[in-house]
């Protein structure tokens, strides 16, 4: 018992110490200060395959995969033997004029892994960032570079889809509408333009996802008609859109959006930072569609969430625009952890991985798991949709369980079964009135159903403190 009180202290010393210092990210940091503790601060000591061992002693459940990051589990002594292994040789060194093992060496393993279309030219190329915001930045600037070294200066616009989000740098939050994160900065923003999302929650009465998702595609049609000759390129979430609130469509929608690229002379880029590497039941989102994007984006689970990278993966024609004598029309943009060996070891593992585990079998049975137990939410009261894409699973939560009853956003339904659910041993973080399940690959059938039942009793209990407050 001493031991107990003494960590639990330690955990409290621990926030205290942390609220002194450290400003949050995406965080209104007046809930972590308020005595009423209206959002808690979770003191972590370690990670354990899905789990978290908080401060005081206790496990939580990683539900979301610490930001969708964690692929296999923390702590993977596979993936921590390759980055100690790397670090004994070479930690970091400058990718300009430099070449090294781990980066050439994940170059062509994610060139070898990576979307190809039949009849398309493939991806060639690997240009290295450090987060995702960055490789959308890379891509936004390689898209409308392309063209100013061709000379042909009128195509300046981007088009994403609404309700899309693909960072918070400015280039990536211009080309994203979550007003949450755009509103305040819009003044510094670039003008893109916003096409309708084929977000099959928006799906009429009646209808279909695959006509939605069509319906879509004809507006898309008819922006970039509207607009011909303006565009550089096409940037959407393939599959989900993650920040958006796991909002998801059918895979034609891609597939249209390639074609309708192709017409118009406009490159498309597939940002799978969130969905890619075997979230949404194959290795890329965009499979599902056999569309090929000309510019990729991939982060997060690339390093299996044990170091920060992205990779921005490019077609030789793209790649070709930029040779010139002239340095202008070469493709100066620069990061000073560009390449770092210690993250590309990382990524390297986390790759081999796929291979020795069989990764995406294990996953499809996962995830009919998650299935099963989703589909007892179907019919709860609060519940107006249940979706599922591979290994990620999303409740909308309304008053009444319909479309057109959402919660007025002072009630904080979503913060309030945040709570609860952490007070069980889950970190469930909600993306406003949505809960989502996106655990780490290695989660197993004891630790899902401990899942479905915090979520369930986190739901009930929202519901009933909101209805008391």
């Amino acid at each position: 018992m001493d031991d107990i009180i003494a960590r639990s202290d330690t955990a409290a010393a621990w926030r205290e110490r942390d609220l002194a210092v450290l400003w949050h990210p995406c965080t209104q940091m007046r809930e972590h200060l308020d005595p009423a503790g209206t959002l808690p601060l979770l003191p972590v000591e370690r990670g354990e395959g899905a789990w978290l061992i908080g401060r005081d002693g206790r496990r939580y459940l990683d539900a979301i995969s610490s930001w969708w990051t964690n692929l296999f589990g923390h702590a993977e002594p596979r993936i921590a033997a390759a980055i100690a292994k790397q670090a004994t040789t070479l930690e970091h060194v400058i990718l300009a004029g430099v070449s090294h093992a781990p980066a050439v060496e994940l170059a062509e393993t994610l060139l070898s892994i990576a979307p190809r279309e039949t009849g398309r030219e493939p991806l060639a190329k690997v240009f290295y960032a450090d987060n995702g915001s960055a490789g959308v930045e890379v891509a936004l600037k390689m898209a409308f570079h392309w063209f100013r070294n061709r000379g042909i200066e009128g195509r300046t616009k981007f088009i994403a889809l609404d309700n899309g989000y693909h960072g918070e740098t400015l280039g990536a939050l211009a080309v994203g509408d979550i007003p949450l994160y755009r509103r305040v900065y819009a003044p510094l923003l670039t003008e893109a333009m916003f096409a309708p999302s084929p977000d099959a929650y928006l799906c009429e009465d009646g209808e279909t996802p695959a006509q939605r998702a069509h319906r879509a595609a004809d507006a898309l049609a008819a922006l970039l008609e509207r607009h011909a000759g303006e565009v550089c390129a096409l940037i959407l979430e393939p599959r989900v859109q993650c920040a958006g609130g796991m909002r998801m469509h059918d895979p034609v929608y891609l597939k249209r959006a390639r074609e309708l690229c192709d017409a118009h002379g406009v490159f498309l880029v597939c940002d799978e930072i969130a969905v890619g590497f075997g979230r949404t039941g194959t290795l890329f989102a965009s499979e599902q569609s056999a569309a090929q994007p000309d510019l990729l984006c991939l982060s997060k689970g690339l390093t299996g969430g044990a170091l920060p990278l992205a990779a921005v993966l490019a077609t030789q024609t793209i790649y070709d625009g930029f040779l010139d004598d002239s340095r202008e029309k070469a493709f100066l943009h620069s990061h000073s952890y560009t390449g770092n060996p210690l993250a590309c070891a990382a990524a390297l593992a986390s790759m081999a991985i796929f291979a020795q585990d069989d990764v995406l079998a294990r996953n499809r049975a996962t995830s009919a798991r998650m299935a099963r137990l989703a589909k007892d939410f179907v019919d709860h009261p609060h519940v107006a949709d249940v979706r599922q894409a591979g290994m990620i699973v999303a409740f909308e939560l309304t008053r009444h369980g319909d479309k057109r009853t959402p919660f007025d956003a002072s009630a904080r339904i979503g913060l309030r079964a945040y709570r609860e659910a952490l007070r069980r041993g889950v970190l469930l973080r909600p993306l406003g009135d949505v809960l989502y399940w996106m655990p780490p690959y290695c989660v197993d059938d004891d630790a899902l159903q401990l899942l479905a039942d915090t979520t369930r009793a986190a739901i009930d209990h929202a519901i009933e403190e909101a209805a008391c407050a």
